[in-house]
């Protein structure tokens, strides 16, 4: 079973990562933090859709030691 490509779920957790430090840091205006907050659910939500994608990807290989059944 080969590993999945995660560099695009890699890089949305990175950008949410970095918008969390950006608002727990406290310099944003209001509006720039709402506007962020925003930008965050965004990338959550691309994220959580990459994520069923690698998941389907995922199950359409059998499982190792596992053969398909014709």
């Amino acid at each position: 079973m080969s590993e999945p490509d995660t560099a695009q779920l890699d890089e949305l957790v990175s950008r949410l990562e970095r918008a969390g430090e950006q608002l727990r840091g406290g310099e944003l205006s209001a509006d720039a933090a709402a506007s962020l907050v925003e930008e965050c659910a965004a990338l959550a939500s691309q994220a959580s859709a990459e994520l069923d994608r690698l998941t389907r990807e995922g199950a359409a290989e059998p499982a190792p030691g596992q053969d398909r059944l014709l």
